[in-house]
């Protein structure tokens, strides 16, 4: 495991406990790294009308964008079990967009990736608007 995969999962763990899941109790937390050399993380926020929640790997995006930034080079992934996370069908597509086809998702326990997959992997079809 290279430096970068494990300051993301440092990072990631250590902004888990802020995840706000008090509906599902599942919490989930992800660290990108951008081109900038950067970490931006975020933690899914979890929402009475629960189509309003938001996801880990959203909120790191939206940190980096706030940041001014617009590539993920790529990304880790937990939850609070240190199981097998993967990013659902929103977040996937959300990170395809500031992705290209080599950036690798790390899905890891609190200690190493379980799994680490491209975006194209985990997304084959990317919708992409063509006007």
């Amino acid at each position: 495991m290279n430096d970068i995969i494990a300051s993301m999962i440092s990072q990631a763990k250590h902004v888990l406990t802020h995840a706000y899941a008090p509906y599902s109790k599942f919490r989930v937390a992800a660290c990108l790294y951008s081109e900038n050399g950067n970490f931006y993380t975020g933690v899914n926020v979890e929402n009475a009308s629960y189509g309003l929640t938001i996801c880990a790997e959203s909120s790191a995006i939206c940190q980096m964008i706030t940041a001014g930034k617009q590539k993920i080079l790529s990304m880790v992934v937990m939850n609070g079990e240190g199981t097998l996370c993967p990013p659902c069908g929103a977040c996937l597509q959300r990170i395809a967009e500031f992705a290209n086809s080599k950036t690798v998702i790390h899905l890891c326990s609190h200690q190493a990736p379980i799994k680490s997959l491209t975006i194209e992997e985990l997304l084959p079809y990317t919708f992409r608007f063509k006007p």
